[in-house]
């Protein structure tokens, strides 16, 4: 058997077929008996980090390789026979399609191996994969020689043969684009007529007797049910493509047994798919071309608001050709469209009723977009972040491309024995924050005869600390004035330095402790982001969408943050009132990342 493989500088091998379990050591132990191993990396999704079933493994040497691939392929790695090729870094080869055949009609008992072995014979095989579902083998596979003249003697030795008392076909691999115009030119020339919705009542015969006006019939055949009755629609196959030609020229339209039936070329499953693909796509592009720059997308609507409602706050701006509100039966959802006559008007429309308050809350106004526009913006958003960052060698940054956009710190206690104005001073940190907590207050927490706490963080400790013990003495520093607590609570003695002041919230002798309550942000509101400062507007609306994409998605919720805070403000504020809206945004975002996983991943096999 001829195995010997080009000349590849890297010695590099792909390795397809691999169960999900597979890892890099089980392919280590199994390869390295081979020779030298200077790498192997299994190829796994980015976001899940399952095996995509396929890897690579480099020798030090082409002669370990080559012996790998011979004595290696199609052996069985936790219950799959592995698919062993040289790796083709450069795809030029294999889109050329030089050397490719396609083989048909295969009996089912033909694997991988069975037909490798088979085409060996006639040279150097690059690829060979017979295609399979669920169920096992579907009965056709490919086969790619490493040149022309060993796929014609394949071609010449195999098409018509009997493999496994199954007689195959065996020719050149076509393109679907070359498929597609083969069927184009026959169609040109057919002789096959189908006729359908001529009743029940039609056998064979009658058929043939309405059909072989048109000229000599070569069969005549009505579809039959199980219980032999018909199902309303046959095929008639003339000698002569003319004959086919006249018969659908005049018998399209015309009735026959009172009903009007449909005559036409008859077409195979894939051809019929095709043309019913192209007709859909035509007129989704109708449609596209027909509402591009007219049709807008509003959200946040109240629940008051209705068809007739939406149309009536959109009037003033021009002619409104439709309005609907999206509804789940009687239930709005929460966003509907609104088609104006022409662009000028949408454009109009979009800068003067984005964020107006309508009803209760401020709307969201923009041009309507389809989702694969969307997911298309939003992925270029993110893979301009990420390339930002990974330029950028701030150790903050650095910590973002470890542990995704934020990191977690924190949060402060609700209730403590300082005072209190200080503790309700202290802003929540966003969670993605590089900085530690600062007190924005006057006072900075101490213990009696403890060590100064540490800034930040510690000194969050430091106030829970406090708020645990029984019973503590807290000490505040004003300016350089230092003050105590009592001298006539029990167990305390007076010392001489420090006077009581009544500055200070003092412990009681006899306190009774409570576990800290913890409460969280209180519900942003439109009045609340517009009063804030534009660059503090993103960071409150982060540090509150955070906590739910946390419960979504753990592992990604930094992303997922990071991905969603570059949509529009009133939109991230709906987002907070509606978590089907939520939902519907994260799903869309974990799409983006794992569509950019498949592309970074994409199998060059």
């Amino acid at each position: 058997m001829n195995s010997s493989g080009p000349a590849y500088p890297l010695a590099s091998l792909y390795v397809g077929d691999l169960h999900a379990d597979v890892t890099e050591a089980m392919l280590y132990q199994k390869f390295s008996p081979a020779g030298p191993i200077m790498s192997i990396r299994v190829c796994r999704d980015i976001i899940t980090r399952r095996s995509l079933g396929y890897a690579y493994i480099n020798f030090q040497q082409p002669a370990d390789a080559e012996c790998a691939l011979d004595t290696m392929n199609y052996d069985v790695i936790k219950g799959r026979p592995i698919r062993i090729m040289w790796s083709q870094r450069d795809p030029g080869l294999r889109k050329s399609g030089v050397g490719n055949i396609f083989i048909k009609n295969m009996d089912e008992s033909i694997d991988n191996k069975a037909l490798y072995d088979t085409f060996s014979a006639f040279g150097n095989i690059l690829s060979c994969k017979v295609v399979c579902d669920e169920k096992g083998s579907k009965g056709y596979g490919f086969v790619h020689f490493e040149t022309h003249e060993a796929a014609n003697r394949a071609i010449d030795t195999m098409n018509g043969m009997l493999l496994n008392d199954r007689k195959v076909f065996v020719g050149h691999f076509k393109s679907r684009k070359e498929r597609e115009v083969e069927f184009g030119t026959k169609a040109m020339k057919f002789t096959n007529v189908y006729i359908k919705n001529f009743g029940e009542d039609y056998n064979d015969e009658k058929l043939k007797e309405v059909f072989s006006a048109f000229g000599r019939t070569l069969s005549v055949r009505v579809m039959k049910d199980e219980r032999g009755r018909s199902r309303g629609f046959g095929f008639v196959n003339y000698a002569n493509h003319e004959d086919a030609q006249k018969a659908v020229s005049e018998m399209n339209g015309k009735e026959i047994n009172g009903k009007m039936v449909y005559v036409g070329r008859a077409q195979k499953r894939l051809e019929r798919q095709g043309e019913l693909k192209r007709k859909f796509d035509q007129i989704k592009q109708d449609r596209i071309q027909r509402y591009q720059g007219v049709n807008l997308y509003v959200k946040n609507l109240d629940d008051s608001i209705d068809d007739e409602r939406l149309r009536k706050e959109f009037a003033p701006y021009g002619t409104i050709t439709s309005a609907k509100v999206m509804t789940d039966g009687s239930q709005s959802k929460g966003f509907g469209f609104v088609c104006f006559s022409s662009p000028e008007e949408a454009t109009k429309a979009v800068t003067e009723m984005n964020g107006r308050i309508v009803a209760t809350k401020p709307l969201y106004v923009a041009l309507a977009q389809r989702r694969e526009e969307r997911k298309a913006i939003l992925t270029n958003k993110y893979m301009q972040r990420l390339a930002t960052l990974r330029t950028m060698t701030s150790p903050i940054i650095d910590s973002y491309q470890q542990t995704g956009y934020y990191m977690t710190v924190p949060q402060p206690p609700s209730r403590s024995f300082y005072n209190h104005n200080a503790v309700s001073n202290m802003r929540p940190v966003p969670r993605w924050a590089g900085q530690p907590t600062r007190i924005q207050g006057p006072y900075t927490a101490q213990y009696v005869g403890g060590s100064a706490p540490r800034r930040g963080s510690t000194a969050i400790a430091t106030v829970r600390q406090a708020s645990t013990q029984a019973p503590p003495v807290p000490l505040h520093n004003i300016g350089t004035q230092t003050v105590g607590g009592r001298t006539d609570m029990p167990g305390v003695t007076r010392n001489s330095q420090y006077k009581y002041s009544s500055a200070v919230r003092n412990v009681v002798p006899a306190p009774v402790m409570e576990p800290p309550v913890h409460i969280g942000p209180e519900p942003l509101t439109a009045s609340m982001l517009a009063a804030a400062p534009l660059m503090d507007q993103k960071q409150l609306l982060g540090e509150r969408l955070y906590p739910m994409i946390h419960a979504l998605h753990p592992n990604l919720a930094g992303k997922i943050t990071g991905m969603l805070l570059e949509i529009d403000n009133s939109e991230l504020l709906h987002m907070l009132e509606s978590p089907e809206s939520l939902h519907s945004k994260v799903d869309e975002a974990i799409a983006v990342l794992q569509a950019h996983q498949v592309k970074e991943c994409s199998p060059t096999k």
